[in-house]
């Protein structure tokens, strides 16, 4: 079927509209859920999330093991993983190398591509703003910024969600076909 990707700011929409996209799928919905509730905050913020869903969904929640999320999901279902950002923060803080992480993001998202389902991707653009001052938040930033490249280029379309707009994006070699990939 089609991975759609959405990609954006904090508060952007982009949840939202991965919930109002698997419900306008038709199918049954597994999402999973990457968010660890570490604290009051973190906790308030997951259960909001949860009530923006149907009840009839099913939840996968799983920091870590993407692969395995995914492939606990039927193939009739249409899947949310919500969100790569902090699937790379927690991969990262369990002290996976940014390689190691490359090629889960790799594997995970040919995975996604290839399920005969929809799969709706949500992640986080954080090189938009300044150079982080300390290494670990350089490497999340250039981290994260890979693996949003590596599933925007498997996916079949790319979303880029700024204050509830929209703003597709296009593969460079469909732009600029002169340009091998």
């Amino acid at each position: 079927m089609a991975l759609t990707f959405l990609l954006g700011g904090a508060r952007s929409g982009k949840s939202l509209l991965a919930v109002r996209l698997a419900a306008a799928s038709g199918a049954p919905v597994a999402f999973i859920a990457t968010a660890e509730s570490r604290d009051e905050e973190m906790a308030e913020r997951i259960r909001r999330h949860r009530e923006e869903r149907p009840a009839d969904w099913r939840t996968i929640e799983e920091p870590a093991d993407l692969l395995s999320a995914l492939a606990a999901a039927s193939a009739d279902e249409t899947v949310v993983v919500d969100c790569l950002s902090l699937w790379v923060a927690n991969l990262l803080e369990r002290s996976h190398s940014e390689r190691e992480i490359e090629e889960l993001a790799q594997r995970a998202a040919e995975g996604a591509a290839s399920r005969s389902a929809a799969t709706i991707a949500v992640s986080s653009e954080v090189g938009f703003g300044i150079v982080p001052s300390n290494e670990l938040a350089r490497s999340y930033r250039d981290v994260l910024g890979r693996v949003n490249h590596t599933w925007a280029q498997a996916a079949q379309r790319s979303a880029l969600v700024v204050a509830g707009s929209l703003l597709s994006l296009a593969a460079v070699s469909s732009v600029f076909p002169e340009i091998d990939g």
